[in-house]
């Protein structure tokens, strides 16, 4: 283990060890298959990269992330691991090179595509290499329950066919214990040692706000801090383009990413925002797993994800630095309605019913007061207790209504009804329409007919929605999704109880504070840094970032730029104390930061 801590050290510039790194890695060491879920940020690529420093022989990769893998492989080299990748980008003359670096033994970290791998002839190609170990980064594309399933990732059920002896080290930030299970059999791990790390991210802020003019919202909070990097999730191409369409009069530098774009094009707009070339990315979930940038300060949704699980991938890409973040997602009713449309669509009966639960609790973390965090944990089967001082229910910032009378209208007419309509014909009750619905079942003699005639439909679709989220009433799926009440529906709607919901009408700000980057990875007390100082650091990483041809966050991290600026070291010894500065990065810039350091002091 001393060995282990000092390539800790001196190669990645870390005294400590994340939480569960140290247990992963003795596991990979100990010759074992491993499953492991640690979140986003938590350090999952230096569990396999020590190993691979230790091994005699190749560590293999393999990713999804084609257009991040030269990033990826060049992060590697800056820290002095030999690193490669083999995939479709890739010219000829490239693969070969790579090939007869491999066949001389001078790569100890080769990153390879699902699709390579599945690729007749390659495993035996493979063989010739002394494999040592495979590691599968975003392990969750094997499984049909996980929200980003891939197919080409079945290929690599051979592993262990042609490996027999190699072991497997599965890797993801987001899985259920169904997606494990499915994981574990499908890539055939043998007694694995299982990691379930905590899916708590500490440093990042969950906040909801009323969808009113979305656009106008986006860019308010995008204009109020101008020096940061965010990603703004839309739900369709047409909206991302119309999102970036709108930010660029206003001056601000945005690009799109979605499937409707070539792909030299998508790959482009990748790299300038990595650069830092632009501000803001506006993405549909097909950007959700391919950016690898660490000092990603926001993450917006301009609509409702479609389930939790994706949800948490896509605010995963803020503070992956472990700098505080804010995830701000911007929910309407007419989200859900617009998303049932798209879930009726699906003709597998089992995925439409799938798809539906997903979208009732995801409409369930949006609109209920309940903490974020709480929410997203218990999703992934973990309990949170007491007040999470990080979402805006925790910090009192939302704006809340006691709806419980109009509540009490709509399950009257559930009740009324016998439980056997769903909410269109519920909510033409209660407005008093007249259907041919309604004349054939006689519902106009209702007592609840017509109670809710001064509300607007969207009003009592939204009710319905608070009713789903706070567990009050379920869309039978056994029976054409019908509104039935539950036991604590039954006790609202015989009872006095206050109901509240989130004003719909309430100011559309953020009201949390904005992220600083004086604030620990924890998101606590401020630490003294000198923001002048700080500014000069970063222009001093984007100069050398241009000149070396890679993304900044590879020079140095915010985090690692900030406590320099707090610190103040003057000599080599004392910068190499800063976390996140190795003997690599010492050697290629230690220099050139101490020069900026003095003059400033």
């Amino acid at each position: 283990m001393n060995e282990v801590r000092r390539i800790l050290k001196s190669v990645f510039g870390y005294s400590s060890f994340k939480a569960n790194q140290k247990e992963v890695i003795n596991a990979i060491l100990a010759g074992r298959d491993l499953f492991a879920a640690m979140p986003t940020g938590g350090g999952k690529s230096l569990c396999y990269q020590i190993p691979a420093l230790l091994f005699d022989g190749l560590t293999v990769v393999v990713s999804p992330l084609i257009a991040l893998m030269k990033d990826q492989v060049d992060a590697a080299l800056s820290l002095g691991i030999p690193a490669a990748f083999l995939n479709s980008s890739q010219s000829q003359e490239d693969a070969t090179e790579t090939y007869r670096r491999l066949y001389r033994g001078e790569i100890k970290l080769l990153y390879l595509s699902p699709e390579r791998l599945a690729v007749d002839g390659f495993t035996e190609r493979l063989a010739a290499f002394n494999v040592s170990l495979f590691a599968v980064d975003e392990a969750h594309c094997l499984s049909e329950w996980g929200h980003d399933f891939r197919p080409d990732y079945l290929a690599l059920a051979q592993l262990r066919t042609a490996f027999p002896t190699v072991p497997i080290a599965a890797f993801t930030a987001t899985a259920t214990v169904r997606v494990q299970e499915d994981i574990i059999r499908l890539l055939r791990l043998e007694d694995p040692f299982i990691l379930r790390a905590s899916f708590n991210r500490k440093e990042l802020f969950y906040q909801v706000l009323p969808k009113t003019e979305v656009l106008s919202q986006i860019a308010q909070y995008i204009g109020a801090h101008p020096d940061q990097s965010g990603i703004v999730y839309r739900l369709s191409r047409k909206d991302t383009d119309k999102t970036v369409d709108y930010l660029g009069k206003l001056g601000i530098r945005a690009l799109p990413y979605h499937a409707g774009m070539d792909k030299d094009e998508r790959a482009r707009n990748q790299e300038r925002f990595n650069n830092d070339d632009v501000q803001v990315i506006v993405a549909t979930t097909a950007f959700g797993m391919g950016i690898d940038k660490n000092n990603i300060r926001y993450v917006i949704h301009g609509d409702l994800p479609k389930s939790m699980e994706g949800y948490y991938q896509e605010t995963g890409r803020a503070g992956r630095d472990g700098l505080e973040s804010q995830c701000i997602l911007f929910f309407g009713t007419a989200d859900i309605a617009r998303l049932n449309y798209f879930i009726r669509q699906i003709e597998d009966p089992a995925e439409q019913r799938r798809s539906r639960e997903n979208l009732d609790r995801m409409a369930r973390f949006a609109s209920v007061n309940v903490c974020r965090r709480k929410q997203i944990l218990e999703y992934f089967n973990e309990t949170f207790e007491g007040n999470c001082g990080s979402c805006d229910v925790c910090t009192g910032t939302t704006n809340e209504i006691d709806a419980g009378t109009d509540a009490r209208k709509l399950l009257s007419a559930i009740y009324r009804t016998r439980e056997g309509f769903g909410a269109g014909h519920i909510i033409d009750i209660v407005r008093g329409a007249d259907t041919e619905k309604i004349r054939k079942n006689g519902h106009a003699a209702l007592k609840t007919y017509g109670v809710g005639r001064d509300k607007s439909k969207k009003w009592w679709m939204g009710i319905v929605t608070e009713l789903i989220g706070q567990q009050m009433i379920f869309r039978d799926s056994d029976r054409f999704n019908v509104l039935r009440i539950t036991e604590e529906g039954r006790k609202l709607l015989f009872g006095n109880e206050p109901f509240f919901i989130l004003d719909p009408g309430g100011k559309a700000e953020s009201s949390a504070k904005a992220p600083s980057f004086e604030q620990t990875a924890a998101g606590g007390a401020p630490t003294p840094t000198n923001t002048q100082l700080l500014t000069r650091l970063k222009q001093l990483r984007t100069r050398l970032a241009k000149e070396h041809h890679l993304p900044p966050y590879i020079i140095f991290s915010d985090k690692t730029l900030t406590q320099m600026a707090a610190a103040l070291p003057e000599t080599s010894s004392e910068l190499l104390a800063i976390s996140g500065v190795g003997e690599k990065k010492l050697a290629a810039y230690g220099s050139d930061f101490l020069a900026v350091i003095r003059e400033h002091m």
